[in-house]
């Protein structure tokens, strides 16, 4: 069984087991946070597509740890004007493992 859940703006497809990288929550390590938009659910007599989310769909979740990416340089200039300018940028995230998928 899979479910098709929307979060941080993205769409993400997920499996019980699976352990994702998703845009940072505000939860703290080893709790549980559930996913109600849930898009799609597939299991093995096919599959159900919400309008826009499937009514009574739940993903539940344990949150492994929040962090940081890999640093990347943005930079910016105009060119015959002088004008430059370098930054970093470092993503915040949560991880977490997906524990149950409730259709």
């Amino acid at each position: 069984m899979y479910a098709v859940i929307e979060t941080g703006g993205k769409q993400l497809r997920v499996q019980e087991g699976d352990i994702v990288f998703i845009e940072k929550l505000n939860a703290e390590q080893d709790a549980a946070v559930s996913f109600d938009k849930v898009v799609a659910v597939g299991a093995e007599d096919g599959i159900k597509v919400g309008t826009p989310y499937v009514e009574g769909a739940v993903v539940t979740a344990k949150v492994l740890k929040n962090g940081k990416g890999k640093k990347i340089t943005v930079f910016t200039y105009k060119p015959k004007k002088g004008e430059k300018r370098k930054m970093g940028h470092r993503q915040p995230y949560t991880q977490v493992q997906i524990e149950a998928i409730q259709a």
